[in-house]
């Protein structure tokens, strides 16, 4: 076997243990939640009115601590695979949909980790990030999956590592974003209801970070993505002026790209907007979300026009 071949069945097999890693991750989420909230329940009123902390809050902090770092080994091991991946086709690995996903998978928890460690409040909110990026990768390795090998010809060109990388990055900070931003659409309906909101919501609702908090790690996101993404579809104009002989040409592709930014663009600004917090800028990033898997997945996958050969943005 070629060495080659080595790397790329490495990269692969890195692959489905990193399902398996984010798995554990995902269940050591919902433990330290459950314990939590077990300790929430048992916590001991001391007598001048002051809540004791008890053993359960102890092993909820301690179990939190083991899924961030199972997070962190399964983001390596992710990190691996589009590394093996790249060295074994002498190529940036981004190059097809398979790859394209799973960097975007990568990047989203990377935000994530750096959100928990920064504000150790939102470590609660693993559990629904890791979740939705399991579940992704499960579905990204059973269709989306490619071989690796070399880039079709109209893809070798120096804008692909500039443009792709760009939008990579962009969706990724995007991803956790719009997560957090559902994450505090809910926990702001709990605050506002109290003892009167039932169901999912008050479950889910308790269990979260206030929604002062989530609303700025959202943002803080977006501020991250916004410029990258801009930079990223400016790239992909001069990519299509090198390739095409025009900058702009409406194709579905590029459409759905500048829908995407006006929607961030409009987060940013509602953000900025009194009257427009809160809620009102978190049902914009939301459909932001929307947007940018309606690019990924339909455009790509459905549409037919010039970025139809690789699936690729």
């Amino acid at each position: 076997m070629s060495d080659a071949a080595s790397l790329a069945g490495l990269s692969d097999t890195l692959f489905t243990l990193t399902i398996l890693v984010y798995s554990v991750a995902t269940l050591a989420f919902a433990a330290e939640l459950a314990f939590s909230h077990r300790a929430s329940a048992k916590a001991l009123v001391a007598p001048d009115g002051s809540v004791v902390s008890d053993q359960g809050a102890s092993s909820s902090s301690r179990i939190g601590q083991v899924a961030i770092a199972v997070a962190l080994l399964g983001t390596a091991l992710l990190g691996a695979v589009l590394l093996l991946r790249g060295l074994a086709a002498e190529r940036i690995p981004l190059g097809n949909m398979f790859e394209l996903a799973t960097a975007v998978a990568f990047v989203g928890v990377v935000g994530f980790l750096f959100l928990a460690l920064r504000t150790p409040r939102l470590r609660t909110v693993g559990l629904f990030v890791m979740l939705p990026v399991t579940l992704g990768l499960v579905l990204v390795g059973l269709f989306l999956y490619t071989e690796s090998g070399p880039l079709v010809a109209a893809l070798r060109s120096r804008w692909l590592v500039v443009h792709v990388t760009t939008v990579s990055i962009g969706f990724g900070a995007f991803l956790t974003s719009g997560i957090i931003s559902v994450l505090f659409l809910v926990r702001s309906r709990f605050e506002e209801a109290g003892s009167a909101v039932r169901g999912m919501t008050s479950r889910i609702g308790q269990w979260l970070p206030n929604s002062e908090t989530l609303d700025r790690a959202a943002h803080r996101m977006v501020v991250f993505g916004f410029p990258i993404f801009t930079f990223a579809v400016i790239a992909g104009a001069v990519w299509a002026e090198s390739a095409w002989g025009r900058f702009w040409g409406w194709d579905p592709k590029e459409t759905w790209a500048f829908i995407a930014w006006i929607v961030y663009a409009a987060y940013l600004h509602a953000r900025a907007t009194a009257g427009w917090r809160g809620g009102a800028a978190a049902w914009i990033n939301v459909a932001g979300l929307v947007v940018m898997f309606f690019n990924l997945l339909y455009v790509n996958l459905v549409t037919s026009g010039l970025h139809s050969y690789a699936g690729i943005s």
